[in-house]
C-alpha cells in the first residue's frame, strides 16, 4: 500500500475516533492555506489529519533551532520549512522562494499568530501570496458541527480590505476549541494610521 493511502486511512480513522468529520475539497493547486480560528494545540493534528485524508501534505513554518539535532529530521519529515529571521530577503521572500522550487507547496499558516486572544491578524499568509503569486486557501475547525477542512480559494487581487471582507465572511460563525481566544479578524494594514513598516508583519 502506497504512503499516501496509509496516512489517509489513519486521517479517517483518528476523525472518526474524535468525532470529527473532514470536509470540502483541497487546493487545486499549490497555496497558501489560511487554518483558522486557531486556539487549540489540537488546532494542527485536526487539519493534519484532513489533509491526510485527501492525499495532501501541509507545510509549516518553524524557528531554524526547531531543526537541529536531535529532532530536526522530525520537523522536517512532517512538513517542517525552518525559517531564518536575519535572512536579509524577509520571511515573505523566502516563502516566495520556496513555492517558486516547489509550485505545489501547500503552506499552512494560523494568521492569527498565537493560539491567545489577539486583536489582529499577521499579514504574512496576505503577503506571501502575493509575492508568489498563488491562491490563498481557506481553511478552517468548526467546533459547533465538529467539521474540519477546506474552503474556497482565491488570488489576492491587491485590494486588501476586500479580500479580508471575503475572509470575514468565511469565518462568520465557525467555532474554535477555545473560541474565548479567536479574536477580531482584521490586520493593521486595514487601517492606514495604525499600518507597521513595510516587512514587520511577515509572519
Amino acid at each position: 500500500m502506497k504512503a499516501t493511502n496509509v496516512k489517509a486511512a489513519i486521517g479517517r480513522w483518528a476523525l472518526w475516533l474524535w468525532r470529527w468529520k473532514p470536509v470540502g475539497v483541497r487546493p487545486s493547486r499549490g497555496s497558501v492555506v489560511v487554518c483558522a480560528p486557531h486556539t487549540s494545540n489540537v488546532d494542527y493534528l485536526l487539519m493534519i489529519f484532513t489533509a491526510w485524508t485527501q492525499h495532501m501534505n501541509l507545510a509549516f513554518l518553524g524557528k531554524t533551532a526547531l531543526f537541529k539535532p536531535p529532532l530536526g529530521w522530525l520537523m522536517r519529515a512532517t512538513g517542517g520549512i525552518p525559517v531564518d529571521r536575519s535572512a536579509p530577503q524577509g520571511l515573505v521572500g523566502q516563502m516566495a522562494d520556496e513555492f517558486a522550487k516547489r509550485p505545489d507547496l501547500m503552506l499552512a499558516i494560523p494568521a492569527e499568530g498565537t493560539r491567545s486572544l489577539t486583536e489582529y491578524w499577521k499579514s504574512g499568509f496576505y503577503r506571501i501570496a502575493e509575492k508568489a503569486g498563488v491562491p490563498i486557501s481557506l481553511a478552517f475547525i468548526d467546533k459547533s458541527t465538529r467539521t474540519v477542512g477546506f474552503g474556497p480559494e482565491f488570488e489576492p487581487s491587491g485590494d486588501l480590505v476586500a479580500d479580508m471582507d471575503r475572509i470575514r465572511a468565511f469565518y462568520d460563525g465557525k467555532i474554535g476549541l477555545k473560541h474565548e481566544n479567536f479574536g477580531p479578524i482584521r490586520l493593521r494594514e486595514e487601517s492606514p494610521a495604525e499600518s507597521p513598516e513595510e516587512g514587520t508583519e511577515a509572519s
